[in-house]
């Protein structure tokens, strides 16, 4: 499948931005939990580069392939501080995160039904701040500074967890998880035959 237009809306000072992408893409394999690499911690990007560039557009197509809202490049066993997320209803609104780091959180939490592409078919309660201030370079390598609200800020918080190594199932009791885990692993040996 390959995008012609995809549009970055990020909001800062009212700007919209167009990203522009005329390539072939690649569906890339998400890793699926209980995998071990799962559990790496994403090193930082040295440089936007053309490497990065593919490494993004790939990670877009494979997670609007996969339906989902926001894509970690850990779990494609890619380890670098790498996130693409849409939330848009449209699903042409991709926001691409590189090397991000959370300068604020709100003291307001709230308990928020999350589901992950790497633990697929699961959901589960979490408690994730309300909102989020994030500083990340954008898909040119800019600086910038996102305020994120709602389901932004949730998926925010969850993508970057995926970026230190965890996953959202580890948020759950350990009776819960190792439900999980069995499942997962069962669902894992029946694809396999």
């Amino acid at each position: 499948m390959a995008f012609s237009f995809l549009y970055e809306s990020l909001a800062q000072n009212g700007e919209n931005r167009g990203l522009f992408i005329d390539s072939t893409m690649a569906l890339l394999p998400i890793l699926t939990y209980p995998d071990r690499r799962l559990h790496t911690v994403a090193k930082p990007v040295a440089a936007v580069d053309a490497r990065i560039h593919q490494l993004v557009q790939d990670m877009l197509e494979t997670m609007y392939d996969a339906n989902g809202i926001g894509l970690a490049a850990s779990q494609v066993d890619v380890h670098e501080r790498v996130i693409v997320i849409d939330v848009s209803q449209e699903r042409n609104q991709a926001l691409v995160l590189v090397n991000p780091e959370l300068v604020w959180t709100s003291p307001e939490t709230h308990l928020n039904e999350e589901g992950c592409l790497s633990v697929p078919g699961i959901y589960d309660g979490v408690t994730r701040h309300n909102a989020v201030h994030v500083r990340a370079q954008d898909h040119q390598g800019q600086s910038r500074v996102i305020e994120a609200q709602e389901l932004l800020a949730v998926c925010i918080q969850h993508e970057m967890d995926h970026l230190m190594g965890k996953v959202f199932v580890e948020y759950l009791s350990p009776l819960k998880r190792n439900r999980i885990k069995t499942k997962m692993l069962k669902a894992q040996r029946e694809d396999s035959r």
